[in-house]
């Protein structure tokens, strides 16, 4: 079980890093919502991995720490509201500049002129 869950969390941080040096922005966005799902897997792995065990101490061997739990499903509601937000900056800038580039060749620096 323990190396399910550690193969499934490698996996989703690979693909998050991949996908965050894109240089597109809704590939960043989809990589940034992989990386924190693989922390959310993280974080509730980190409280045991017991099948039908309950989060309450009634059994000192045989319980799970609610805390994760907690913590995970916070990070849930909290991820979703700024990947919403992202998204819909993300939107505005495609449809202000019809391009998703991260890197805009087209912008170029310009350098001030020299007054003499």
């Amino acid at each position: 079980m323990e190396l399910l869950v550690a193969s499934a969390i490698g996996i989703l941080t690979a693909a998050g890093l991949y996908l965050v040096l894109r240089l597109r922005t809704f590939p960043v966005i989809l990589g940034v919502s992989l990386l924190t799902y693989a922390v959310n897997v993280f974080l509730f792995s980190s409280g045991r991995l017991k099948v039908g065990a309950p989060p309450i101490l009634s059994d000192a061997t045989n319980y799970t720490d609610p805390l994760p739990q907690a913590l995970v499903l916070t990070a849930i509601v909290i991820s979703f509201g700024m990947t919403a937000v992202v998204v819909m900056i993300a939107l505005g800038s495609y449809l202000g500049s019809n391009d998703d580039n991260v890197n805009d060749p087209k912008i170029e620096t310009e350098e001030p002129e020299d007054l003499i």
